[in-house]
């Protein structure tokens, strides 16, 4: 049985944007099916230049930091990069909190996020 989708891709010529589905990524299950499919994308599709849009997310878990940090790992280990953009407020204070914003290039919008490549 294939797993549902909880990411939108869309291809704007090399650089690959990743939407969040869901607007709260708090359930286990669906963090596994999240990462996984991030992951593909890189692994199974050779995707280097990936943008994950924040726009739809409220809520995060700390389970799903740990994702986007291996996810970001994992590009940068095959001369990739990871850019994240549209992230509210209250989730860009946890990016900070834990100090991911030093490691993750975060912009504000996906345009930006895109020419920042």
């Amino acid at each position: 049985m294939a797993s549902q989708r909880r990411i939108d891709i869309e291809d704007l010529g090399d650089v690959t944007v990743a939407r969040f589905v869901d607007k709260k990524i708090l359930d286990e299950n669906n963090i596994q099916i999240i990462g996984n499919q991030l992951m593909d994308l890189v692994d199974v599709d050779g995707r280097r230049k990936i943008v994950l849009d924040f726009g739809n997310v409220e809520y995060l878990s700390s389970a799903a930091l740990g994702n986007i940090v291996k996810l970001n790992t994992r590009l940068k280990s095959v001369g990739g990069k990871l850019v994240l953009c549209s992230i509210r407020p209250e989730i860009h204070e946890i990016f900070k909190i834990t100090q991911l914003h030093k490691v993750i290039n975060i912009q504000g919008t996906q345009d930006e996020a895109v020419a920042g490549m």
